[in-house]
């Protein structure tokens, strides 16, 4: 009779205990590709769970659209353009939504064309057809990237052309070259047939735009209301990242069962690109995952400020928080 008791209060109880995982909306800046692996790699390994949350994961069209899908409160965190941010946060009438993890320490902005056309440095593009879609990341950076590399801009002429023709227009020579994320237009390339050593990559970090890249973000009610489950849901999103790096083949497979359709070798040579130059940088290496530079996202702030007339000029603490980070030892690549 007392085995009955206890099992009845078991079964009775273990619903309550479930209720006690925090639901999480996170909204990616793509679809399912290679660099979205360390966080269904956290689903998959149990490291949100562990953290008390109930993550679930919608895949976006932008960079920037994550912005406005956690300030409207669809979603608590997302992944993101902190330069986006930024030029967000500039308008007071906005909420103030905050980076809470740095990811892309290098951002993956970048011009790229191919080797026929003779374009191997910024002043190249002169007298030449760049093709950019309106909404595109890379693209919101051109007047840094104009400015820091003395390019006459009138003599560049700019298609606006969609995400999905980019590719292959540039593969068709109908423009000379593009702006983007670079392991995306490199690896949409090379499935449009451009043998690999005919492609070329101007990272625009390498090129003075000395700007961050895409981050965490928060919605602030929930920061302010669930400070664990922020803190929860960074500290295991850290340990796919860690996961990811330790081995990326099998980070690939959880990602592959998102999305059945798409190419393992593919997605996993974006995956490694992107750890290699956007998420493993020298000063990841010293500082650990997660972090910035205060000095830097202000010095950041000022080259954005090419882009966008400030009215109300953010400064780095207004974009980006520290408060849920955990220790550095936690943090550092192993």
């Amino acid at each position: 009779m007392r085995f009955i008791v206890l099992l009845a209060a078991a079964v009775l109880t273990a619903p309550a205990m479930a209720q006690k995982e925090t639901p999480v909306r996170f909204a990616l800046d793509w679809r399912y590709e290679g660099p979205a692996a360390p966080y269904v790699v956290a689903i998959d390994k149990g490291y949100y769970k562990a953290e008390g949350l109930n993550v679930t994961i919608d895949t976006g069209s932008s960079s920037v659209e994550g912005i406005n899908r956690v300030a409207s409160g669809a979603y608590e965190v997302g992944f993101a353009d902190i330069n986006s941010l930024i030029k967000f946060r500039e308008n007071q009438r906005n909420l103030p939504v905050k980076a809470v993890m740095m990811v892309y320490d290098t951002p993956a902005f970048s011009i790229v064309t191919l080797k026929k056309t003779g374009i191997r440095a910024p002043k190249d593009l002169e007298g030449r057809i760049l093709g950019a879609p309106a909404a595109d990341g890379a693209w919101a950076q051109w007047p840094i990237f104009v400015k820091a590399n003395k390019i006459d801009a009138a003599r560049v002429r700019v298609e606006n052309i969609g995400f999905p023709v980019r590719e292959p227009m540039l593969a068709q020579g109908k423009v000379d070259a593009i702006t983007g994320f670079w392991f995306s237009s490199f690896m949409n390339l090379k499935a449009s047939g451009v043998p690999q050593q005919d492609i070329v990559v101007l990272m625009m970090r390498d090129f003075g735009v000395d700007l961050y890249g895409n981050a965490i973000i928060a919605n602030p009610e929930f920061m302010k209301f669930n400070p664990k489950a922020v803190s929860g849901f960074v500290r295991a999103t850290i340990r796919g990242i860690q996961e990811t790096i330790r081995n990326p083949e099998s980070a690939i497979d959880s990602l592959i069962k998102r999305n059945p359709i798409a190419n393992r070798d593919v997605e996993l040579q974006r995956l490694k690109m992107a750890l290699e130059k956007n998420i493993i940088t020298p000063d990841v290496k010293k500082n650990g995952l997660g972090a910035v530079d205060a000095k830097r996202l202000d010095r950041s702030i000022d080259q954005i400020g090419l882009t966008i007339q400030f009215t109300n000029k953010p400064k780095a603490s207004d974009i980006f928080t520290a408060q849920f980070l955990p220790p550095r030892a936690e943090r550092l690549i192993k």
